[in-house]
């Protein structure tokens, strides 16, 4: 089986590249759920935990009246695969047709077909995004382990950049399951030795931390999450140790080049700047790049010298 892979990658060298896009675009379609439902289950667990301690702390026997007012008799399900998608506009059903990957939205000519509500353009390109991104990931890697791998790492980020990007959320639902699968890949050396992958994830975390606290004892203010910490600590366990001044390197410049645009766009200063979306895209140019980047610099700074 292994020899066929071989010999088809060898022969072909698009043919995998081809069959990740089109895997690639139907895990954008449920990346495109996870993006919009993953954020709202957070909330209705922070409240409905929030509820049950009020409920077990408080003596005002009103309050807990209507708060048992309040929470629903029957909770409806709701998670990654319940209920089926619907418009938000007039809650009919999409049809099966009208939900394949980038073609879908083109069918239904950018609008719902029972209302004719427009449907946001950003569903097909997520689907198209993880598709090229897919495609890319497997022609560099090829379809083995550290393609597959890598793939995952890549759906993770596409993920964590648009949560980020829409709420200001780098969910632990993805940054610390990807943090362990990170070093357990790496024990078995997959991208890197384990004592990389184990001081990425150590450095990860507490660069940026250090940073934080740095920056709130300067200004009295948080310049960013804790999401961000476990962020790169999850890259740094997939990448290793010697990716981390790359990728903030990276993200950093994105931040400043984007953000100064925006300034100059009219944006508001008062708004934090999103470092997740930064982040993702420095992490996957590591991922696919790194290793010729940071072979790039040594080659040029030891020129130099």
């Amino acid at each position: 089986m292994l020899e066929n892979v071989a010999l088809i990658q060898a022969h072909y060298p698009y043919f995998w590249s081809i069959i990740a896009f089109i895997f690639g675009s139907a895990i954008g379609s449920f990346l495109n759920v996870v993006i919009y439902r993953l954020p709202v289950m957070m909330m209705q667990e922070w409240r409905e935990q929030s509820l049950e301690i009020i409920l077990e702390t408080t003596d005002d026997n009103a309050l807990v009246e209507d708060i048992r007012q309040r929470l629903p008799a029957q909770k409806k399900p709701f998670n990654l695969m319940m209920p089926h998608s619907t418009c938000p506009h007039c809650n009919s059903a999409i049809k099966p047709w009208h939900n394949i990957p980038i073609v879908g939205w083109f069918l239904i000519g950018g609008k719902c077909a029972n209302c004719a509500a427009p449907v946001s353009a950003r569903y097909p390109v997520i689907e198209a995004l993880t598709a090229i991104l897919t495609a890319v990931v497997i022609y560099v890697f090829g379809p083995t382990l550290q393609g597959l791998a890598a793939c995952l790492l890549t759906w993770a980020l596409i993920s964590l950049a648009m949560i980020d990007f829409d709420t200001q959320l780098l969910p632990d639902n993805i940054t610390l399951p990807l943090l362990w699968f990170g070093l357990v890949i790496n024990f078995f050396g997959v991208f890197v030795p384990f004592p990389s992958a184990f001081l990425g994830a150590v450095f990860g975390y507490m660069t940026l931390w250090t940073v934080y606290q740095l920056f709130k004892l300067a200004t009295g203010k948080e310049g960013m999450g804790f999401g961000d910490f476990k962020m790169l600590a999850m890259m740094g366990a997939w990448l290793g140790a010697a990716s981390l001044p790359l990728i903030i390197v990276l993200s950093s410049f994105a931040g400043a080049v984007i953000g100064g645009a925006l300034i100059l766009a009219g944006r508001d200063r008062s708004v934090p700047l999103k470092f997740g979306p930064f982040l993702a895209i420095a992490g996957f140019i590591a991922l696919i790049w790194g290793n010729d980047l940071i072979n790039l610099y040594l080659r040029v700074t030891l020129g130099s010298g």
